[in-house]
């Protein structure tokens, strides 16, 4: 949808650019043609404010704490949704009826175990290895079992979407689960056809002749988790996803790239962060007290409050907040650390310092705290976190694939070193 053009003077000259308007009210100037009409470009480090695609996945308005999947609001899916209903609504447009439901969970339900040589790629690995690095590496090797989903021609990868993305949803957690247990020393746990958070939870944590029983809610608790963060707009780890895919990448590669891009303490090790804060603060002798005034005098670092895009409270967070103070209720553990997490909790929301610097607790101090509770390791927080975010990125890559249009992503810059020099032979150096 076109608005009117609006314009650029440079210098004593006005340059008209068309202007483009998203279904939510969004502006945005169509700066395309710029260079070519004159000879400037645009620079705006780290794309703050670039708009780098038109996607009818995911709207945000962080001024107002709005966050909408395909138009469904997040609290109306949190409220009545799934985490596998809501990849279908992010993946395919529309909620599905409850055949096609019920044929996407199965499919998912079906895919869960991994082909029996993959077994030998985990010996291959150190024990310790980052969680994350397997994880990237496990999802790029996936694809070699699969040559009919590798083409990198659009087309033949189009064609096999269906079964990738149930495919992808389904192996990402039980390579997940697989490294886990590589880690700990354990035997692997075949998976048993189980609900989809149910099925994760049996094969991390089941023992030989025992199987994991869930008493607290921790599958409904994850399954929340999952859904909350199947997507987040333009974020790192799914630009990257489109970096990567508009070079015609297929599938398995762009969500590899995805992982990786996560893997970045400032994108998905957030809520690791938040954790290893808390840790930090016990090990002090403090209860969160001492903390929070350091905090206010710009002493110390408060993890996992505020938000680069929402300026508002977090929305995802006010969900599963609620959630955490439910299953910390049913597990009925006595954690220092989620002590200290509630007093923190407690003062930004009630202290006129952090309400006033819009420092509101985030998706992520919350994720930490229920991700703690049920037994995930700290190390996994990240892996927790593409697991949910998975269908977001094949979203994502369904749309540059499906975009006959599209071109390969290829940002400009600003040169800013040497100009010409002559080359100088080494011994006259």
């Amino acid at each position: 949808m076109d608005e009117p053009n609006g314009s650029i003077r440079l210098g004593s000259e006005n340059f008209d650019l068309p202007v483009i308007l998203g279904t939510e009210g969004e502006r945005a100037l169509d700066t395309r043609t710029l260079r070519a009409k004159s000879g400037f470009i645009t620079y705006d480090e780290g794309y703050g404010n670039t708009g780098s695609c038109q996607s009818s996945i995911t709207f945000i308005n962080g001024e107002e704490g709005i966050l909408r999947h395909r138009g469904y609001s997040i609290e109306d899916l949190a409220a009545g949704s799934s985490f596998v209903e809501t990849a279908y609504l992010v993946i395919y447009g529309e909620l599905p009826g409850k055949e096609r439901l019920h044929g996407f969970t199965e499919a998912i339900r079906s895919k869960a175990a991994v082909h029996a040589s993959m077994n030998h790629h985990f010996e291959g690995f150190p024990i310790g290895a980052h969680p994350m690095a397997v994880l990237s590496s496990m999802l790029n090797s996936l694809g070699a079992y699969y040559p009919q989903m590798t083409t990198n021609n659009r087309e033949q990868d189009l064609a096999h979407l269906d079964e990738t993305a149930a495919l992808l949803i389904s192996k990402v957690r039980t390579i997940a689960a697989m490294t886990y247990r590589m880690q700990k020393g354990l035997p692997f746990v075949f998976p048993l056809e189980k609900e989809y958070t149910e099925e994760f939870l049996h094969m991390m944590f089941s023992k030989p002749h025992i199987e994991y029983v869930d008493e607290c809610g921790a599958a409904k608790a994850l399954d929340l988790f999952l859904m909350l963060h199947a997507d987040h707009e333009q974020n790192c780890s799914t630009s990257t996803v489109r970096m990567v895919a508009s070079g015609g990448a297929n599938l398995f590669a762009s969500v590899s790239a995805g992982v990786s891009a996560l893997w970045g303490p400032s994108h998905g090790g957030a809520n690791m962060a938040v954790i290893q804060m808390l840790e930090e603060i016990h090990a002090s002798g403090d209860d969160g007290t001492r903390f929070i005034e350091a905090a206010k005098n710009r002493e110390a670092r408060l993890m996992g409050f505020g938000h680069r895009v929402y300026k508002n409270y977090d929305p995802r967070a006010r969900i599963l907040g609620k959630s955490a103070e439910s299953v910390l209720d049913r597990i009925g553990i006595d954690d220092p650390l989620l002590d200290i997490a509630k007093r923190l909790e407690r003062a930004a929301l009630e202290d006129e310092f952090f309400i006033s610097r819009n420092l509101y607790p985030n998706v992520d101090f919350y994720s930490g705290i229920i991700l703690k509770a049920i037994g995930i390791p700290v190390e996994m927080f990240t892996v927790m976190f593409a697991i949910g975010r998975m269908p977001g990125w094949i979203a994502n890559w369904k749309e540059i694939a499906e975009n006959t249009k599209s071109r390969i992503h290829r940002p400009r810059q600003i040169y800013t070193g040497h100009t010409l020099r002559d080359y100088v032979p080494v011994e006259k150096r």
